[in-house]
């Protein structure tokens, strides 16, 4: 029953807190308790993606997949017409990582420029949806970047506010920071 000037707030009828506390026992029952075996291996996993096993596991919890690749933006390679190549402690750190590396080449940089610039190090490059472009348009870019991967089991690393949309427009995985990814 809402009285005027209710703020439907917790009800203050007696039991609350019982009750709270049964509900939150029953669901900490059905969370899945891992096999040690289980944890190792994803630990592993989360290594060999360089990533920390906290991020890997909330995107492996998130999606139910494990990560297949991921997709820079040049920004996050910090790679420029002016400086195509990649800095060498990123090049380093992609060339540890054991799934897809694709990169979206941020214009005026060409997915050519960054690929011959970067031959060892990246698996394919794409152009990068427009800054402004309407959602549709960087779904259908980010298609094409990724072909027949499934967007939920990329993860962008990105560095710029706007790339954080191309995450839903792809129906990507999940988005890292360049800095927390590289640094």
């Amino acid at each position: 029953m809402n009285h005027f000037g209710h703020n439907r707030g917790p009800s203050l009828e007696p039991g609350v807190s019982w009750r709270k506390q049964c509900w939150t026992a029953a669901r900490q029952q059905l969370l899945p308790t891992l096999p040690i075996e289980v944890v190792r291996l994803r630990v592993r996993r989360a290594k060999e993606l360089g990533l920390e096993y906290r991020t890997y596991a909330s995107v492996r919890a998130a999606t139910g997949h494990d990560v297949v690749a991921f997709l820079f933006s040049s920004n996050a390679l910090r790679v420029s017409v002016l400086r195509p190549v990649m800095p060498p402690d990123r090049a380093a750190k992609l060339a540890t990582v054991q799934c897809g590396r694709l990169a979206l080449a941020v214009a005026p940089l060409t997915p050519g420029m960054l690929e011959a610039a970067n031959p060892d190090t990246l698996d394919g490059s794409h152009p990068a949806p427009f800054a402004l472009a309407g959602f549709g348009e960087m779904r259908e870019k980010l298609r094409a970047a990724l072909g027949k991967v499934p967007g939920d089991q990329v993860i962008l690393v990105g560095d710029l506010g706007l790339e954080r949309e191309w995450c839903a427009a792809g129906r990507l995985a999940g988005y890292l920071p360049a800095e927390r990814y590289f640094g």
